[in-house]
């Protein structure tokens, strides 16, 4: 890939453009899970396959030491994850790194709702 070319830049302007839809409908003020839930029919609208809270083992030398629960994953490359913060913190980066490492996706896409525009992060692997 060259580094000028976006990672899965199709998809995601497709589930930006869904996260849109969302939040123009919802506004701010709500859970996450409401625009999760929201998300899910979004997508489906969208004909993107969309995976609500699949699991991951989590292993340490070979033990099961947790398991992984990413809000949705589209059309088993991209991980998004709605958010209701002020901003991006470096802690919300951490974990979707963590994220991508567990699941062996390339990249994250941070939704925050918590404001009238929707803002969004890319996080890379």
């Amino acid at each position: 890939m060259n580094k000028n070319e976006m990672l899965h830049a199709e998809l995601s302007h497709a589930i930006l453009g869904a996260a849109m839809t969302v939040s123009n409908g919802l506004k701010p003020g709500l859970n996450e899970k409401a625009y999760e839930n929201a998300l899910v029919i979004e997508f489906a609208r969208a004909g993107l396959k969309v995976d609500q809270q699949r699991r991951f083992d989590v292993r340490y030398r070979g033990v099961l030491v947790d398991t992984l629960i990413p809000d949705l994953i589209v059309n088993d490359l991209v991980i998004v994850d709605p958010k209701m913060a002020e901003d991006f913190t470096q802690t919300h980066v951490a974990q979707m790194t963590g994220y991508l490492t567990i699941t062996e996706l390339r990249l994250a896409l941070l939704l925050n709702f918590k404001h009238v525009d929707l803002r969004w992060k890319r996080v890379v692997r």
